[in-house]
């Protein structure tokens, strides 16, 4: 529970900081048979497709270490899928990750076009 709740609010987290930086949020939790994005947002006219990673602290490394080679794998193939369903295979995308440490202290960082 303490896991979900964590997720839940690095989420929100993650939200309010894209905001900041003028990112629009078209859709959270997109959900399908293959998994979920946790953010979909435009940044211009650029689809981003985000995945939020959070750690309680980095004793064990660091959140954005975390997105292997097969989660990106899975990242691209749902974003796929996600501009095939909405008729956007032409738009320009990215993958974006938004690292997120709770202790010692809230730091926040928006990882561009991280894969």
């Amino acid at each position: 529970m303490e896991r979900k709740k964590l997720g839940n609010e690095a989420e929100e987290l993650a939200r309010r900081k894209l905001i900041s930086q003028n990112y629009q949020i078209i859709e959270r939790n997109f959900t399908c048979k293959i998994g979920e994005i946790d953010i979909i947002a435009k940044d211009g006219d650029t689809i981003v497709f985000v995945e939020v990673r959070s750690r309680k602290n980095c004793n064990y490394g660091s959140p954005q270490e975390t997105v292997n080679l097969k989660k990106q794998r899975k990242l691209r193939n749902l974003a796929q899928y996600y501009l095939k369903i909405n008729n956007l295979m032409d738009a320009d995308c990215r993958f974006d990750v938004v690292a997120i440490v709770f202790e010692p202290q809230l730091n926040i960082e928006i990882i561009r076009d991280a894969f």
